[in-house]
This record gives structure tokens, C-alpha cells and sequence, in this order.
């Protein structure tokens, strides 16, 4: 049964989160307010001046936003954080806006997916702070945001994710007092990670897992902030005229790719292009295998992916994300870039792009070349977080490779973004969105123990992804009516 979470389930339950949060100081933000900070309480604005953007208090998840103030301590509110890159760089002509996820708390979009799945259990008692322990199950930034999500409402979190994953992740998880669980393999190693899910089903009674690939609140999460955020951006770009091409995003739980849904309904005829790592290529090629694009987990469709609205698959080329990451972080790349005519002030910011960003970035361009855009032509895509969480890989990559020099960076700026190329990527057909749509069957029915009735109501059903999408006009009208039982605004 495809839940929609539009009452309060137990009144008791709500009521001990009622006291929880009082005692501790909690108010939480409603999605509107997340999507336009301006709304946000005088009382609220003043108390985050004192605070910074990743601190453990309860008040940062009014900075669960994409307009947050880029600085580290003390900010407020302003424009949605992004940046346009110059066809110096992508080697064509279309304006290719990358939203920025560093100026999130954790320094990641996913703790606003997390939002978008705990909160609506906690305002109608699904969940319980003084008993439950909120499981978060992710190949990378999910976790965090969960862990961190977690804190901040009063709750205790158990973060599971891959061993192989890198060492800051770990080492962040554990001073936030999360337990943390490692599961066998690395980003592409989804299935182990749901084995250890059905483990603590089975042994630990007060655990809920908040599993980010069949949470809907992930990607309604998305569709309600971050498809408005871009089309603010967008309407706000200068030069006319001007034309919405195509909005980007990998997979991975398939959170982030929801915000095409709202685009779409703005601009209809836009594109939704889904990225993956050509080392495991599901969608493309019902394909396999292992990858090291962090935070993109795969082998499977999520089961909260709307294929339906999906238009193209770009696999991208794991090689060519590490090449790009010593290239826009080494200083002689970055000089390289300076002399290629790309804008210092861009080229000294592209530490803003983490790995699966750059990936991003790269299925972007592919996407442009493909549809021969133009100068009047707009592709959108984000920087899901930065490489603040990635210096343990610099690190290796020097360790394996050597000093990064001029003829390096001249090499892979040639090879990975002026030579990218068409090939690895598919234009869907209706056939071709069924068949990916298929292959949630042997994940969720057949591994997961949903229902097959529920599974073609996804892909039949026109009135149903609307309805999930339309939950927060409801979760806004329980967030504040919990808001006022609490008492502290």
C-alpha cells in the first residue's frame, strides 16, 4: 500500500514528541519556509545569527534550504545558491547553472531528503523520539543528513552504509554520536545494504528504517524545494530569450531527479536527463558492476524514481570524475583552466563540486552536445555537495599518481570536458521508460515484498504522483498546528 501521510496516527505518541521537543527547544520549519526562507519567524532569524551552519542546534533546520547566506557562521537568508559555467570550460555553447549544495548544514542537499522523511512521521505519531531509533541506509550523504536531521529533532540515528566509502564520511557520523554500520562493498553494493535493513526489522523492534530509495519523502522533498529554487534561478537569469532545455541529476535514490516534475509542469516541453556511472549501468544497459562516483548507489531503480517523466540516461565515465576532481582542485589545473580563458573566479570555486556533482556536470554537457544546444538554451543541474567532504581521495590520487602538472591538467581538460562526446547515453522512448520502470520488479516486489498491484499503479495510475507531490500543503498544516502545541514560538 502506497502510503499518504495526511493524519495524526497516534495521539499519544504525538504527545510525548509534543514534550520532547519543548524540553529541548525544538520548532520546526515548515516546507514552505524551506523552500522561501522569507517567511521565516523574526525569533528564528535572530537566534541564528549566533549560529553556525553545521552546529548541533535545533534552530539549523531552518537552514535546510538552498538559499542559505554562503558563509560558515552566523548567516541568514538570500538568493538561491548557484553558478552559471562558462562555455570556456564546458566546450559548449549552452548555459549550463549548477544549484550549490555546500551551504547546507553537513555541506549537502540530503539533509533536506531526510527532512522530508522523518518530519511527517514525527507530526502525526508515527514516530516515536523516546523509543524509536531512526535507521538511515545510504551509500553516502543520505546518512549524514539523517544522523544530523536526527540530532537536531531529538532523535537517535543508526547510519548504515558501504565500507569503501570515504574516511570523512565515517569519521563525521561518529562525532554526531551516530552508530554507525558498515556493510560489505562500495557504492554499487545497494543489496547489502537492504540485507542489513531486514536484519534489524527482524532483531531490533524499535528501529524504523528510513530507507531514501522507497521514502516518497525524499523526493517530495525535492519537487516542493529544490524544482522552485531552479525555476527562481532560471526566471532570474540575464539575456533573452531564453529556453529551459533540460534539468539534470543522477539517480541514485532518485530524490533529487523529482524536482523535473515540477519544472515540467512549468515548462513542458524541458527534459529530465537521469546520470549513472558507466561502470554500473542500470538504467542504460540493465547493467551491473561496481563504480567510484560517491553518493550515486545503483544496480536497482528506486522505487520512488518516476520514470514516466524521465527523457534521457547519460553513463558517465567513473575516470573521467576523478581526472575532473584533480583538475578543478590541483593548483596547476586550476592555472590551466585561468589560461584556457575560464574566469578566475570561477576556476577558484570548482572545489564547490563534489564527485557525483562533477558527474552531474559531465552528463550536462553529453546532454548539450546531443541536442545541439544553444547560447539560447538552459541546462540545469546541482552540486549535491563539495569537496570538502572528499580530501581523503585528492590525497590518494596523489599518493597513486604524482605530482598533477601542466600536462595533466592540459590532458584531462582536452580528454573529459572539451572531448566529451555523445556516446554512453540513450533518448527514451515510451518502451524504454517501461522497461526501466520493470525493473523495480525484482528489487521491490521480489526482494522488498511490496505489492504488485502498487507497482503498476506507479506507472498507470496519472492522479497518484500528484497526490504524493501534493502532501506538503497538509504536512505544512500539521507542522503548524504541532508548532503551536509545542509552544515555543
Amino acid at each position: 500500500m502506497i502510503e499518504i501521510i495526511d493524519r495524526v496516527i497516534d495521539e499519544t505518541v504525538l504527545e510525548r514528541t509534543v514534550q520532547r521537543f519543548r524540553e529541548r527547544g525544538i520548532v520546526l520549519p515548515t516546507f514552505a519556509q524551506q523552500a522561501n526562507p522569507e517567511l521565516v519567524p523574526g525569533t528564528v532569524r535572530d537566534r541564528l545569527r549566533k549560529v553556525g551552519l553545521w552546529d548541533l542546534d535545533p534552530v539549523n533546520l531552518f537552514r535546510i534550504t538552498w538559499k542559505n547566506e554562503p558563509v560558515p557562521h552566523g548567516g541568514l537568508f538570500g538568493g538561491v545558491n548557484h553558478v552559471e559555467l562558462p562555455s570556456e570550460l564546458t566546450g559548449v555553447p549552452a548555459r549550463i547553472v549548477v544549484l550549490i549544495g555546500k551551504w547546507f548544514p553537513t555541506g549537502a542537499h540530503k539533509v533536506g531528503a531526510a527532512y522530508g522523511c522523518l518530519a511527517p512521521r514525527l507530526i502525526t505519531g508515527a514516530f516515536d523520539p523516546t523509543y524509536h531509533k531512526a535507521v538511515w541506509p545510504s551509500t553516502g550523504n543520505y546518512c549524514r543528513g539523517g544522523a544530523f536531521d536526527s540530532w537536531l529533532m531529538g532523535c537517535t540515528a543508526v547510519a548504515i552504509l558501504p565500507e569503501e566509502m570515504s574516511a570523512e564520511r565515517f569519521e563525521w557520523l561518529e562525532s554526531v554520536g551516530a552508530e554507525v554500520i558498515r556493510t560489505p562493498g562500495c557504492e554499487s553494493n545497494v543489496k547489502e545494504i537492504y540485507d542489513k535493513c531486514w536484519e534489524i526489522r527482524e532483531t531490533r523492534p524499535d528501529a524504523v528504517i528510513f530507507n531514501q530509495f522507497e521514502e516518497f519523502g525524499n523526493a517530495v522533498w525535492h519537487h516542493r524545494v529544490t524544482g522552485p529554487a531552479i525555476e527562481e534561478v532560471f526566471e532570474a537569469l540575464p539575456g533573452s530569450p531564453r529556453n529551459l532545455a533540460a534539468f539534470v541529476s543522477a539517480t541514485g535514490s532518485a530524490g533529487t531527479i523529482a524536482a523535473g516534475d515540477h519544472l515540467k509542469d512549468r515548462y513542458p516541453t524541458m527534459k529530465i536527463v537521469a546520470s549513472e556511472a558507466l561502470q554500473c549501468p542500470t538504467l542504460l544497459l540493465n547493467g551491473f558492476g561496481g563504480h567510484r562516483i560517491e553518493g550515486i548507489g545503483d544496480k536497482h531503480v528506486p522505487w520512488i524514481h518516476h520514470t514516466n517523466t524521465t527523457d534521457m540516461v547519460v553513463a558517465i565515465d567513473d575516470e573521467d570524475t576523478y581526472r575532473l576532481m584533480r583538475l578543478f582542485n590541483e593548483p596547476a589545473g586550476i592555472a590551466w583552466l585561468e589560461r584556457q580563458g575560464v574566469p578566475p573566479e570561477i576556476a577558484a570555486n570548482l572545489d564547490l563540486f563534489g564527485i557525483s556533482s562533477i558527474a552531474n556536470l559531465l552528463s550536462a554537457i553529453k546532454a548539450a552536445r546531443y541536442w545541439e544546444l544553444t547560447s539560447d538554451d538552459v541546462v540545469v543541474t546541482v552540486a549535491t555537495d563539495s569537496m570538502e567532504l572528499y580530501g581523503s581521495r585528492i590525497e590518494e590520487l596523489r599518493e597513486r599518481h604524482g605530482e598533477y602538472r601542466e600536462i595533466d591538467a592540459a590532458r584531462d581538460f582536452d580528454r573529459c570536458l572539451l572531448g566529451a562526446t555523445t556516446d554512453n547515453l540513450q533518448e527514451l522512448t515510451y518502451r524504454d521508460r517501461r522497461r526501466i520502470h520493470n525493473l523495480k520488479y525484482y528489487t521491490w516486489i521480489e526482494q522488498q515484498g511490496k505489492e504488485l498491484d502498487d507497482l503498476e499503479r506507479l506507472w498507470y495510475d496519472r492522479e497518484l504522483w500528484p497526490t504524493i507531490f501534493a502532501q506538503p500543503e497538509r504536512w505544512d498544516e500539521l507542522i503548524r498546528e504541532f508548532n503551536e502545541r509545542v509552544g515555543l514560538l
